[in-house]
Formats: C-alpha cells, structure tokens, sequence
C-alpha cells in the first residue's frame, strides 16, 4: 500500500520534471566582434535593477582581456529622465562558440547571458537566462518591425519562454 502511494506520487513527479526540463537552447556560435557595438533593448521580463528604466541600451566593446566590457543605460523615470549607467564584464563560457556568458557587475557576482536567438544580419537578439526567469529582446534600432517583433515571439514560444510577461521598453522614436 505504501509503495502504491508513493508511486502515485513520484511517477507524476517525474514526468512534470522531464517535461518542464527542456534545456534552453542557444544560437551555434556567436562572432564577437558583429555582436559588438549598440543594442537598444526593444522588450523584457519585469527585473528589479531595471524598474523605471527607459530608453535602455546595453553596449558591448570587445577587449584584449580576455572578457568583453559591457555598458548600460538607462533613462529613470521617462525618456528625459536622468541618465543612469553600470559597466561590467562579460566572460566568455568555455565550449559554447560565445553563445554563453557571464555578466558581473558586481564582484563576485556573475549571472548568466545565454544567446538564444540572433538575426543572420545580427539586427536583433533574444537573450535569456537557463531558468527562464529573464528575457531580453535588443535590436540594433529603437523600434523593430512588427513582422520582426512577431517572428521574435515565436522563437519565444518555442523555446518555451512566456511571452506574455514581456513588457516592452520605452524608447525614442528613430
């Protein structure tokens, strides 16, 4: 009897587990030095470091050090809003074509920058987090078209992230 009940315990364990455990994919590779340069962040998941923030870009500047600078910014509290700005590292994962990285901005704190969708032109970026607790879309312009956006949101879908969380970032018109 107490093997019966156990089971009926374990076993809908065990497959909610296997069906929810879908390793997040990332893009092949990567190349550096396309990456490089100015992202406006077009979309996100709500995360506390960025709460009033508008107009955000992030910035990433190759280096001869072995990690890539990483700039962002902000506007607080509206598009006029004083500029608010954190430089960090990103490191490189080993093995994963810099599809994977580690961010710090704080020391030693680092969090995880997995490259799950990239344009072929690099125009745009989807950036996310193994737990699926964070999203970025960025694009190389303030605003992406809407065909753009929507086949964004289907890679979202099938990379079973949520795209009903996402709040679009304010930005200035180009």
């Amino acid at each position: 009897m107490k093997n019966n009940i156990l089971l009926t315990i374990i076993i809908p364990l065990i497959m909610i587990s296997c069906r929810s455990g879908n390793k997040l994919e990332t893009v092949p590779s990567v190349d550096l030095k396309r990456y490089a340069g100015v992202w406006y962040e077009i979309a996100l998941y709500p995360v506390v470091f960025e709460k009033g923030c508008n107009c955000t870009t992030a910035e990433y500047i190759p280096t001869d050090k072995n990690y890539v600078k990483v700039i962002n910014r902000c506007r607080k509290g509206g598009i006029n809003g004083k500029e608010s700005m954190i430089e960090g590292k990103a490191f490189i994962e080993k093995g994963s074509n810099n599809a994977k990285l580690k961010v710090q901005f704080f020391w030693p704190f680092k969090g995880k920058y997995w490259i799950i969708g990239l344009a072929d032109d690099y125009s745009w970026a989807v950036v996310s987090h193994p737990n699926r607790k964070y999203l970025w879309i960025l694009s190389r312009t303030p605003q992406l078209q809407d065909g753009v956006y929507e086949k964004i949101i289907q890679l979202i879908k099938e990379k079973g992230l949520d795209p009903e969380k996402l709040i679009k970032t304010t930005q200035i018109k180009a």
